[in-house]
């Protein structure tokens, strides 16, 4: 028996030992309290790592990768419906990854040598799926923490007959700092990321100079980075960041937003926004 399996030994001993009698940690020897701390919290560990059903996605891909830092996203916990949960155990072993920054990903093998671009967040993946199926000739590396979502993108891509998207679950962070290989994308979308409206909230806010630095090393040169939202404060938050950072140039000849392009559906969120009254904005910056 190696020292680890020991370990792990002593530690469920004294964890059925604890449960047995009603103890806790406070009550025990302090090598026994230590042995049932580790013993929890490597349980918690594997949980967080373990698909939710088999050759699914797991709950925390990174979770060896865990960072005290200011997350942009807040994972939704909703319910699977049978036809996404159906989905992700038959797709997600061929068309879904995780994020588990372990590894360098190679995207030629992984689309087949098209042109990729990433998407960060893209809700229940309507609009990703119409994009993948008018564009066949561009890989989508499609980002999100949202389960149900992840089944659904899965589903209407496998339906439209579309081989061209793949599923990342996880910490968009970590995917862009650790798995991609430089000047690898041929793009990066952002489409109605989450505004943070309170303003001690704005540090979360995705489009930042630091999440820039992040992505411009992995970016082909001319690569576009579109972005969209309705939320004015944040269109100005976006316009001011990408303007100021020396990797990115505006496309739009007036130096402000552009029109929305074509390939680029209505999504939920913004007609949502839209029957609300809101402006949207898209923004294009090259990378230079």
């Amino acid at each position: 028996m190696t020292d680890t399996h020991a370990a792990d030994s002593r530690a469920d001993a004294t964890t059925v030992h604890a449960s047995a009698t009603g103890s806790t940690a406070a009550d025990l020897p302090a090598d026994e309290a230590a042995a049932l701390r580790a013993a929890s919290f490597e349980r918690a560990r594997r949980l967080r790592q373990e698909p939710r059903f088999p050759g699914g996605p797991a709950a925390d891909p990174a979770g060896s990768h865990h960072e005290r830092r200011i997350r942009s996203f807040q994972p939704r916990r909703s319910r699977v419906t049978t036809g996404q949960q159906e989905a992700l155990e038959r797709l997600w072993p061929t068309w879904g990854l995780d994020i588990d920054g372990k590894r360098v990903l190679d995207l030629d093998q992984l689309f087949g040598g098209l042109p990729v671009v990433l998407e960060i967040g893209f809700g229940m993946g309507e609009a990703t799926a119409q994009m993948a199926a008018d564009d066949p000739g561009t890989g989508i590396l499609a980002v999100d923490v949202h389960t149900p979502g992840q089944g659904n993108l899965l589903g209407l891509a496998d339906r439209a007959g579309s081989t061209n998207v793949r599923v990342a679950n996880g910490d968009a962070v970590i995917l862009l700092r650790e798995m991609l290989a430089p000047e690898s994308l041929d793009g990066l979308r952002v489409y109605f990321p989450d505004p943070w409206p309170k303003a001690r909230h704005h540090k979360r806010r995705l489009i930042q100079p630091e999440f820039l630095d992040l992505v411009a090393p992995v970016l082909k040169p001319g690569a576009i980075v579109h972005c969209a939202t309705d939320w004015e404060p944040y269109a100005e938050q976006m316009l001011e960041v990408l303007t100021a950072h020396p990797r990115f140039e505006n496309t739009a000849a007036d130096g402000g937003y552009a029109p929305r392009p074509a390939f680029r559906p209505l999504t939920r969120f913004e007609g949502q926004g839209l029957d609300k009254g809101h402006v949207v904005h898209d923004l294009l910056f090259a990378r230079v």
